[in-house]
């Protein structure tokens, strides 16, 4: 029997309980073509397909089967939720009872499902808290579920075990991911909409030896891409980030570990731009922030998308401004550079410690030093400290190290502030963050240095001498405004 649009639709109820194990398709099968055994006899298969257009998937069964072939048209809907409601460990029985209490069973999924209404709690929850990320994390005994703040994992709240496969299950549905695998990483999107706007969330999910970790990334395109005078940026600092968006060639590099708010600074960067009279295309792994006027592309490595692939193409697109994820390797970072020297301006990230370190780590990469020399316009490294909440932070003496510390920037503040913790900050005493940066220019005296191999050393002693602020340099400047602690700024950069 083919099947048309004219294929009548039924309810899987009808045909409860399915063909399972050897007797049923492989669940990515199912997955990926939204098709399953209904039934099947000594003569006969009946199989129920979403999809009623699909002549490929009836092409692929007319050969799978040496049976007759039945197709009956099912809801995609009701697909999804009898896996999700199986791997949470429900029996088909559940789905066995008259169509009216069917409908009725279907409902009470859609609206007042525990398991519906604690994945919605928890993203809320996040959101009115500020979290960045939410983790969900099996454990043997519990399932821990905790919010990044401020950069700062919190535990939220924990929940049976039991629960955690339905949970699991929800979300992969929501980020369009295959709901029966659990041997593999899988990597999705979503979004919902809260308050008037959308709520992106990017869904991460790893095996562990005990189950499963869910990591949810909240991407609020309500607040992305702050400005450039959002990013806490001082007068000059500010200033000199203005001055880059307007050169027009060479590479601008963001340096830092992960979570230090690189992206977040070349999409303000982007923001300074004139999308009208410039071509500017991004290349990122993922698309953190979905920009109006900018043309951004999503690697996928699983289908040869990749940096270097993509890369090589975008400059047939004409463009002025390009703005790379990350460089990772050799050729990534080679295919840069080419594009740097061909007249683009390229924006990109780097995993260094300082600004310095890039130098180092591109020759590292394999680049030559005259290469790096003729296109390093700016490097910038920086970290995020938490800001102090205003509404309970309270002075305090400044003690010996402290005065030691601030003596050598020519300082002598007689008091500090430290965290004390209201309602509004969670009893933390912090509320947001902020950025610390060090940044350097490439003059033609630096360009010489690079281009004859001149060691880190030496460089950071020219630029300090140049009057270079460092990142405790700026990081003090904050403690003593009073927009965080010392201990504070001392933990982010690891200082002793």
């Amino acid at each position: 029997m083919a099947l048309t649009d004219e294929t009548p639709v039924v309810s899987l109820s009808a045909y409860m309980p399915l063909p399972d194990r050897e007797r049923q398709y492989r669940s990515d099968f199912i997955e990926s073509h939204s098709a399953i055994i209904l039934a099947e006899d000594t003569t006969s298969v009946t199989i129920g397909v979403c999809n009623t257009n699909d002549k490929v998937l009836q092409e692929i069964l007319s050969h799978f089967h040496d049976k007759e072939i039945i197709y009956k048209h099912i809801e995609y809907d009701e697909l999804s939720e009898y896996l999700g409601k199986r791997n949470a460990g429900f029996s088909d029985k559940t789905f066995s009872s008259s169509p009216k209490k069917e409908k009725l069973l279907l409902d009470k999924i859609a609206n007042d499902a525990p398991v519906i209404n604690f994945v919605n709690s928890t993203i809320i929850e996040a959101i009115r808290k500020r979290a960045s990320d939410i983790h969900i994390e099996a454990f043997s005994e519990t399932v821990k579920v905790r919010y990044r703040i401020d950069g700062v994992l919190r535990t939220h709240n924990s929940i049976d075990p039991a629960l955690f496969p339905a949970v699991s299950s929800r979300l992969k549905i929501m980020a369009n991911l295959n709901i029966m695998e659990k041997r593999l990483p899988q990597d999705g999107r979503t979004s919902v909409f809260l308050g008037g706007y959308n709520q992106d969330i990017r869904v991460s999910i790893v095996p562990t030896v005990r189950g499963e970790s869910i990591v949810l990334r909240l991407l609020n395109r309500k607040s992305a891409r702050p400005g450039l005078d959002r990013l806490g940026l001082n007068r000059k600092s500010l200033h000199d980030m203005k001055k880059i968006v307007k050169i027009p060639s060479g590479l601008v590099l963001v340096t830092g570990p992960t979570g230090s708010g690189k992206t977040t600074t070349l999409n303000s960067m982007l923001k300074e731009m004139d999308y009208e009279s410039l071509k500017i295309i991004t290349v990122e792994d993922p698309i953190e922030y979905v920009i109006d006027g900018i043309d951004q592309i999503q690697t996928n490595e699983t289908i040869g998308l990749t940096f270097n692939s993509i890369l090589r193409r975008i400059l047939r697109q004409d463009p002025n401004v390009i703005m790379i994820g990350e460089i990772r390797d050799r050729e990534t970072a080679v295919l840069s550079i080419r594009a740097a020297l061909t007249g683009h301006l390229v924006l990109s990230t780097l995993h260094t410690n300082d600004s310095v370190s890039v130098i180092n780590r591109l020759k590292d990469m394999g680049v030559e030093p005259f290469m790096i020399s003729a296109v390093l316009k700016v490097s910038m490294a920086q970290r995020l400290v938490r800001k102090l909440c205003p509404h309970c932070r309270k002075k305090r003496p400044i003690d010996a190290l402290e005065t030691k510390a601030f003596k050598q920037l020519k300082r002598s503040p007689d008091y500090l502030y430290e965290a004390v913790g209201c309602s509004r900050c969670d009893g933390t005493g912090y509320r947001g963050r902020t950025i610390i940066h060090e940044y350097f220019f490439c003059d033609e005296k630096m360009e010489r240095m690079i281009a004859k191999g001149t060691g880190d050393t030496e460089i950071r002693n020219f630029l300090n001498a140049k009057g270079m602020i460092t990142l405790w340099e700026n990081g003090l400047e904050k403690v003593e405004k009073g927009l965080t602690t010392f201990t504070e700024l001392k933990t982010v950069l690891a200082v002793r």
